[in-house]
């Protein structure tokens, strides 16, 4: 799965929360200054063309919806992070975790637990 911009994943959100839309309903979503018309059909079009998106036609206007979920795509980049910052290691990245402070004992008890019950449920 490819990685998407920012800009993109901004887009993908529209779409993730909200389903299929028009690029014309994007607009409603902007504050002032709103993107151009044709930026953001230039993105979603090219979203389209990553995979992400797809579209039913109702004559020369295109309704896109999300073929790819919210949770594939978080998925797909945490394995990607892993792999490219943390060499596939898992435990490097709850290390990492513990070493900056970013995650509290309780937090990590917490995990200890989804992991033991994890377990339990695939046995």
């Amino acid at each position: 799965m490819k990685q998407l911009t920012a800009k993109e994943e901004e887009i993908m959100g529209y779409f993730w929360e909200k389903g299929s839309l028009f690029v014309k309903d994007l607009l409603n979503y902007y504050d002032d200054p709103k993107p151009h018309f044709n930026t953001l059909s230039t993105i979603v079009r090219g979203l389209e063309e990553k995979g992400f998106l797809n579209h039913n036609s109702y004559g020369k206007t295109y309704q896109y919806y999300p073929v790819v979920s919210a949770g594939e795509y978080s998925k797909q980049t945490l394995k990607g992070v892993v792999s490219k910052y943390f060499n596939n290691s898992y435990l490097g990245v709850v290390s990492s975790l513990i070493q900056e402070e970013d995650i509290s004992l309780e937090e990590l008890r917490e995990l200890l637990d989804q992991v033991e019950q994890a377990g339990k449920n695939v046995q």
